[in-house]
């Protein structure tokens, strides 16, 4: 029967579901590919003992991070990371109740994909977790990962108030994904996603790291949101 068409996966999660649950379960699902992109290509690579490179860590992720916005944006708005959440909830374009809601969907779709990960790609590289380079300062690489999820914020925040840019808010969106990955997950790991960390620091049991990726990122989201929310207030109808 092929590929499901974008219209169908929309109605197939549309009968019988209120608009939370709705949320609930395409959040599940978007941050499920965007976490097995994103870790996977990195036990992938380990696999080859590093032959693929970063340019190929960062496509997955920005693939990932497309297909979620484009299949689901409209239903959710895409959020698939915990920090995003915290950013719309400063923009009050969700409740905190929705917070709850949304940080709850990312969470099990991460610890999904990294149970996936773990069961049909391989455990290398600690499941794909993020690793900061700590030759470099630690308070670079603290704001090298606020500085990526700052990057972040800024453009999905973009395409909502441009209303989408015209069809490619998927792409630009994905594309700062893949650039943060590209140009600074040689210092920091450049997460920018709490959920996408958590997830194979649990199934890999390395949690060192994890504080950064809890503080860093929220830090990005929050400040860009905080900014949003006072200087485009009207056009954010808030």
């Amino acid at each position: 029967m092929g590929i499901m068409s974008k219209q169908s996966i929309l109605e197939s999660v549309s009968k019988r579901f209120t608009s939370n649950q709705k949320k609930f379960i395409v959040e599940i699902m978007g941050t499920f590919i965007v976490v097995v992109l994103a870790t996977g290509v990195v036990v992938i690579d380990a696999k080859l003992h590093g032959a693929l490179g970063i340019p190929f860590i960062a496509v997955a992720p920005f693939v990932g991070v497309a297909i979620g916005v484009y299949f689901f944006g409209k239903i959710s708005m895409a959020h698939f990371n915990p920090a995003v959440s915290l950013g719309f909830l400063i923009t009050k374009h969700i409740t905190k109740f929705q917070l709850l809601l949304y940080i709850g969907a990312e969470v099990i779709g991460a610890l999904l994909a990294s149970l996936f990960v773990k069961l049909i790609i391989g455990n290398e590289a600690n499941l794909g977790a993020n690793a900061p380079n700590y030759s470099y300062p630690l308070p670079l690489i603290f704001g090298i990962e606020v500085l990526a999820s700052s990057l972040l914020m800024a453009v999905i925040l973009t395409v909502v108030y441009t209303k989408g840019l015209k069809g490619f808010g998927p792409i630009v969106i994905g594309g700062i994904v893949g650039l943060d990955i590209l140009f600074l997950a040689f210092i920091s790991g450049a997460s920018m996603n709490p959920a996408r960390s958590l997830a194979p620091a649990i199934f890999s049991g390395v949690w060192i790291n994890l504080w950064l990726y809890w503080t860093a990122t929220f830090v990005g989201t929050a400040s860009i949101s905080l900014l949003a929310r006072k200087w485009f207030r009207g056009n954010l109808n808030i």
